[in-house]
């Protein structure tokens, strides 16, 4: 049971130049909390989120700044862990918690191929119920 095989690949993606209020009609719309920004190479540069977005709400309130002018780019989180598609889902599942991340993206010769995310996780050990965890 590999990553691979569990990872989203049909992924919501974020530029940096897009405005905050443009990310959350899309996390809204399609029911995500959060996705991967990229360039146009779709190399992996950043994560944007829903938490990212609220602190941007809070700070554009208590500045009174308008929500649509500001960018990914001044919001989205930079270091971003990523994991090897290789991986077995349950190592991955042990990563989520010491982490305390909600999302994983996946490289593959420098491109974004895929995310996993904890909700993932979960529906790979729904597969193995009634099976041993040792796969």
């Amino acid at each position: 049971m590999l990553v691979e095989d569990y990872m989203t690949t049909d992924l919501i993606t974020f530029q940096k130049n897009q405005s905050i209020y443009a990310v959350m009609d899309l996390l809204t719309k399609h029911d995500i909390s959060g996705g991967c920004v990229v360039n146009e190479q779709n190399e992996l540069v950043g994560i944007i989120s829903e938490g990212d977005c609220m602190k941007h709400i809070s700070d554009s309130q208590y500045y009174n700044m308008p929500i649509e002018d500001y960018t990914v780019e001044k919001h989205m989180s930079c270091n971003v862990e990523t994991i090897d598609g290789n991986m077995n889902v349950l190592d991955a599942a042990k990563k989520f918690i010491e982490s305390k991340v909600r999302r994983f993206p996946i490289v593959k010769d420098g491109k974004l191929v895929g995310q996993i995310s904890q909700r993932d996780v979960l529906k790979a050990a729904m597969n193995l119920q009634g099976q041993s965890w040792y796969v």
